[in-house]
């Protein structure tokens, strides 16, 4: 049978005699390890700045105009509507 339970954890009781690290004592300590598990590669560093940057230099254009707003919930902005159909074609509605 699955049933709600309530569960308590503090830290501070549980491990009264140690502190907690600080988000960068963890990081270097793993570095000076040679772990590298919690740092990102440089080819995913590359590849996200390759799909980001252009988002960015568009937002920084002001001759781009300002984003599409849409209510939350709602099917989005009309200009997507608008630009699907300048090329005949329209979202499917499946829901």
């Amino acid at each position: 049978v699955l049933a709600s339970k309530d569960m308590v954890f503090h830290y501070d009781s549980a491990f009264k005699d140690q502190s907690i690290p600080e988000a960068y004592e963890t990081l270097l300590e793993a570095a000076l390890a040679g772990d590298a598990s919690l740092f990102i590669r440089s080819d995913h560093i590359e590849e996200a700045g390759r799909i980001v940057d252009p988002l960015l230099n568009v937002w920084d254009d002001e001759s781009s105009g300002p984003p599409n707003v849409y209510k939350t919930g709602s099917w989005g902005p009309k200009a997507a509507d608008t630009m699907l159909k300048s090329d005949g074609r329209s979202w499917r509605r499946l829901c």
